[in-house]
């Protein structure tokens, strides 16, 4: 995928803001929607933390398949569902990358002696 040729007037940038405003309104909204249809007790936080997961995450889909969906209703189904998807997603990267992490730490730590310390000077 390539990316789009530069524009070359203000009309152009404004075409891409609004796309891209567009596309994160419909992101957020289906989370939204979701949030609103959940049982479950969350703190306001999370639901902050997941409603810009899915805006920013429609955002880039709605400007990555532009070129390539020419049917709008299926754009829109493209970028609602990358939004609604989006937090599962994420979620789950941040726990893979937490426990990579971990196992990394741990291989050095075994791999480290345990240091002693130094025994303490002697006061004359």
């Amino acid at each position: 995928m390539s990316p789009p040729p530069p524009a070359s007037n203000p009309e152009d940038y404004q075409q891409v803001v609004k796309d891209g405003v567009i596309a994160s309104s419909l992101g957020s909204a289906a989370m939204v929607a979701r949030l609103l249809l959940s049982t479950e007790p969350v703190s306001l936080g999370w639901v902050i933390r997941r409603i810009f997961a899915a805006a920013i995450t429609a955002a880039f889909v709605g400007w990555a398949v532009t070129d390539h969906i020419q049917s709008i209703p299926l754009r829109f189904a493209a970028v609602g569902a990358s939004g609604y998807a989006a937090p599962e997603v994420l979620d789950y990267l941040l726990a893979y990358l937490k426990a990579r992490g971990e196992k990394e730490i741990a291989a050095v730590k075994k791999g480290v002696p345990n240091a002693k310390r130094k025994p303490a000077k002697k006061r004359r």
